[in-house]
């Protein structure tokens, strides 16, 4: 499947803007556009999800372990783990998701 940047899809879950960029049967690709007042609860789901920091800074915790990261840092977050992020800067964050979430699609 090949989505172009004028066909991803913007969508919005939990008051969080985001972009689909694309998914298929096992996986899929959101480009997350976080802003001030954007605020994810903790939260887990039946998805393993890894993420790359694009821009912005935040607060991430998975499994009550906090750690602070930035541009050029990434993460994993195995399936059914809670975990939550805190934006101290707003920016845009990939993250992908296996198999996809159904609550994005």
């Amino acid at each position: 499947m090949i989505v172009k940047s004028n066909e991803a899809q913007r969508r919005s879950f939990l008051g969080v803007d985001f972009v689909l960029l694309s998914h298929g049967p096992e996986s899929m690709v959101t480009k997350m556009l976080y802003k001030r007042g954007d605020n994810p609860p903790l939260h887990k789901h039946p998805n393993e999800q890894s993420g790359y920091v694009i821009s912005g800074k935040y607060r991430i915790i998975i499994n009550n372990v906090e750690c602070e990261i930035g541009p050029g840092d990434s993460y994993s977050i195995p399936r059914d783990v809670e975990h939550s992020i805190e934006i101290i800067e707003p920016g845009e964050v990939l993250d992908f998701f296996s198999p996809p979430r159904k609550d994005y699609l």
